[in-house]
């Protein structure tokens, strides 16, 4: 009986698997096809050597660079709740959306512009600020927590990096209200400024994390049964966690540097997968950096449709989608164990 409930979770996780990755290919090619003027058909625009160079320039990388911060964000989610063993860790739970917040306000102070006006090389910089202030996020939250060694700490020194540098963020703006706009629009999330360059800063990063999650998801399914069992196992856990801490941070900071502060798309992604498949964290991580892609895709294009010419910052998006499944699941999940209750 076991043997068939483990071959039939094995059948659907492969069933989601090629489907997110149909999912994946069409919505590439409606983020190819949806511009500042709506849905416009590939065969029109391949016609019009100026409309078909904005397709290569502008939207395909767009496009694809959306759906590789998703899957980072999705990747992130869920190492960190199989990490933290808590279901409501997100990526930005060990401070690094915090450091890249106060790296980006750093960089936009000293420009003394906005970013988004300047050249391809104040650009870089915001992205190496951003990165740089992320990994910084992570390296304060251990030590303050002293290693890697208590969970509880680690997640407590998280949250206080966190506010600190979010308070320190805010006391930038204020003293240089010049930066305020251009950071808000970082921290509301966006992909409109996603390039060829950016795409690959983020499929490089992705590339690695995902074989060293896969190489370590030992480590999450042991930490699972709880810290006595996973120790007892053998495992060298000291060093797994800071492997994978490791991953977190490096795939946090990827994406937040290219796109920004993109709200829920890591915390539903890896809940979405579990709502789905029952699978341990090896096909877990994979699966939900796919649905974490697709999650973000599908926002970003709603996001250029809904109001064009116009566009909505993808992170209102994704926060309002994401807050309201996450809110269905939970009221689910509390009718269903009402009515259990209720049957005992």
């Amino acid at each position: 009986m076991t043997l068939n409930a483990s071959s039939s979770q094995t059948r659907r996780a492969a069933w989601l698997w090629l489907a997110l990755l149909a999912a994946s290919a069409v919505l590439l090619w409606l983020g190819a096809s949806v511009g500042s003027t709506g849905f416009e058909s590939i065969a029109r625009l391949q016609a019009d050597p100026v409309s078909w160079q904005i397709v290569q320039g502008i939207r395909l990388p767009r496009t694809l660079g959306a759906w590789l911060a998703g899957a980072l964000l999705g990747l992130a989610g869920a190492v960190a709740q199989g990490l933290f063993r808590n279901p409501l860790a997100d990526p930005y739970l060990l401070g690094s959306g915090s450091g890249a917040l106060l790296g980006v306000a750093l960089c936009m102070a000293g420009l003394g512009a906005s970013p988004f006006a300047l050249s391809w090389v104040a650009q870089l910089g915001l992205t190496g600020a951003a990165f740089a202030g992320a990994v910084l996020g992570v390296l304060l939250t251990l030590a303050l927590a002293q290693g890697v060694h208590h969970t509880l700490r680690l997640l407590l020194a998280g949250v206080i990096v966190g506010v600190v540098l979010g308070a320190v963020s805010s006391l930038m703006m204020l003293m240089a209200p010049q930066i305020m706009q251009a950071l808000q629009a970082f921290m509301l999330g966006s992909t409109g400024y996603v390039g060829w360059t950016a795409c690959a800063l983020m499929a490089v990063p992705l590339a690695l994390c995902a074989l060293l999650a896969w190489a370590l998801s030992q480590a999450l399914d042991a930490l699972s049964l709880g810290e006595a069992t996973a120790r007892s196992l053998g495992l060298p856990l000291p060093a797994m966690r800071m492997a994978l801490v490791g991953v977190l941070g490096l795939a946090t900071g990827a994406a937040v540097a290219q796109t920004g502060l993109v709200a829920f798309v890591g915390l539903a992604a890896p809940h979405m997968v579990r709502s789905l498949v029952k699978v341990t964290h090896g096909r877990l991580t994979l699966l939900a950096a796919a649905m974490g892609g697709t999650l973000l895709l599908a926002a970003d294009i709603l996001a250029r449709w809904l109001v064009a010419p116009q566009e909505l910052p993808v992170g209102i998006l994704t926060a309002v989608l994401g807050g309201g499944y996450l809110l269905w699941l939970m009221q689910r999940r509390t009718r269903g164990a009402a009515g259990q209750g209720g049957a005992l």
